[in-house]
């Protein structure tokens, strides 16, 4: 039997301290737009179709009653890695307004397929990668 289709990862998430300082950070650095907020979670818009889930830290544990059923428990404890895919000519660019908003770059790395990351950290000690095409043989 094959396996169905799957097209893409539709969102992710990292669990911060303070969700306000979370989501300044994100929308100040990579412009995302909002798409929901309550006292556990703000939801941005990645691109044309990602999303970043910042949930408050320890506030998802137990899970959610919604409206439309019950979404099960989860959580994540120390830091934790997320990557942005950016165009590899962009990469001057995310350098200069990385510089420009006081976000030291911690690392940079070339792959063996040619792509280039820089690597972030966010206000939690997150490592947040931006990685060229050329990272992974199907990126």
């Amino acid at each position: 039997m094959a396996t169905p289709l799957l097209t893409h990862i539709l969102e992710t998430s990292l669990y911060v301290a303070d969700l306000e300082r979370a989501e300044a950070f994100y929308l100040r650095v990579f412009g995302f737009e909002p798409l929901y907020q309550d006292d556990r979670i703000i939801a941005l818009r990645v691109a044309t179709q990602g999303v970043l889930l910042l949930f408050l830290r320890g506030a998802s544990e137990d899970g959610s009653d919604i409206p439309g059923g019950h979404v099960p428990g989860h959580g994540g404890q120390g830091r934790q890695h997320l990557c942005f895919a950016i165009p590899r000519a962009a990469l001057p660019e995310w350098e200069a307004h990385l510089a420009a908003q006081g976000v030291p770059v911690e690392s940079r790395v070339t792959w063996r397929l040619g792509g280039q990351s820089l690597y972030i950290r966010d206000p939690d000690g997150h490592s947040v990668e931006l990685a060229t095409p050329g990272v992974w043989a199907n990126y």
